[in-house]
């Protein structure tokens, strides 16, 4: 059987699992989105995150609430908490938070900028339990600070970054890197700062058009881009830092299983759901904040009954319809793609690699 026929029959069994999440979701990610504040203002944001809080954010108390809830209603087994914001740090609870999820016996890792984490903070966050941590730098020290809009956060990013390698005992030190039109020149010289550094893994996404990065149309990957970005980590990734590919996009027969060690499937709602700021609950944080897609609010609803009874959007196969997407061949396999990236006021996906790539 050629590599492409195995690839066929592989995405074919994801694409029959998949319908099987549809009926009965298996919670792996439950993210809770501790605070829209954040020190930096990135230009790709997905939540417009920066200076301002939300009113009514979600309380300490009620933190220990909504854990001693998912602990009854799910165990603390076979998923893990995923801890973002905004920048969570910068809430003056966060450790109250952790520790108490740590005790309650929880895995939890957290999506940070880095640049507030000095050798104190990296020692509590591993007192805290946190098992795997993402830092962001997204291009070399100019590239990083005018893309996050914030003096000197490169330097203090790389900072934290080494303060938790020292400190040590955690299970994985993941980077994760934002690529740019302007920023994907840098990936090489990138390389090789992390390849001389002991991170475990290197994530590498393009900027996706959604959220302030829509103010920034110039900063999209072109399809030239595109194919060197998945040219640049499907050489470098067999080597000794492991480089991927985020879960964004399919990819096409070619590329699936090539940048990323699974085959693309969209999370959102039968994987991953999240627990924002105020309480409501949705899905994958990074998608459109719309009425219809908010499931619940934490205040009124458990998390159990919500994950158990809504999320239909999610696990309909026909809720997204466009013709291109009816009339592509390859639907069965990308199901109208991510979540995160669909129009829904034009019914159509943003991005659709087979355009880009021509598969």
């Amino acid at each position: 059987m050629t590599n492409k026929l195995k690839k066929i029959k592989h995405m074919a069994a994801v694409a029959e699992y998949k319908k099987k999440l549809f009926v009965q979701p298996v919670l792996r990610h439950l993210f809770l989105e501790l605070t829209m504040n954040c020190n930096e203002h990135c230009k790709h944001c997905g939540s417009s995150c920066g200076d301002e809080n939300i009113p009514d954010i979600l309380t300490t108390e009620e933190y220990f609430r909504i854990l001693d809830q998912v602990k009854h209603d799910f165990g603390t087994k076979g998923f893990m908490l995923c801890i973002t914001g905004g920048e969570p740090l910068l809430r003056r609870d966060f450790f109250d938070i952790m520790n108490y999820a740590n005790e309650l016996g929880f895995s939890w890792g957290m999506t940070t900028n880095g640049t507030l984490i000095d050798k104190e903070t990296a020692h509590k966050l591993r007192l805290a339990g946190m098992k795997t941590v993402s830092i962001s730098i997204d291009g070399l020290e100019a590239t990083h600070n005018d893309f996050r809009r914030t003096k000197d956060g490169y330097r203090r990013a790389m900072t934290g970054l080494q303060n938790l390698i020292d400190e040590g005992g955690f299970k994985n030190i993941q980077v994760t890197t934002v690529v740019t039109h302007e920023s994907i020149k840098e990936l090489d010289s990138l390389f090789d700062i992390f390849d001389k550094i002991d991170i475990d893994s290197w994530r590498v996404v393009n900027l996706e058009p959604i959220g302030r990065a829509k103010q920034y149309p110039e900063l999209l990957l072109t399809p030239d881009d595109y194919r060197y970005l998945f040219a640049f980590i499907k050489e470098k990734r067999r080597q000794e830092l492991p480089v991927c590919y985020g879960c964004s996009h399919f990819l096409g027969t070619d590329l699936e299983a090539e940048l990323r060690d699974w085959y693309f499937i969209c999370n959102a709602g039968i994987y991953t759901a999240s627990i924002m700021a105020n309480g409501d609950i949705g899905a994958c944080l990074d998608i459109e904040r719309r009425p219809e897609l908010i499931q619940g609010n934490i205040r009124k609803n458990t998390f159990k009954e919500v994950w158990l009874n809504e999320f239909k959007p999610f696990r309909d196969p026909n809720y997204r319809k466009c013709e291109k997407c009816d009339n592509c061949d390859d639907r069965i396999f990308c199901a109208c793609d991510s979540f995160h990236t669909w129009n829904f006021d034009e019914n159509r996906p943003e991005i659709c690699m087979k355009d880009v790539l021509n598969f």
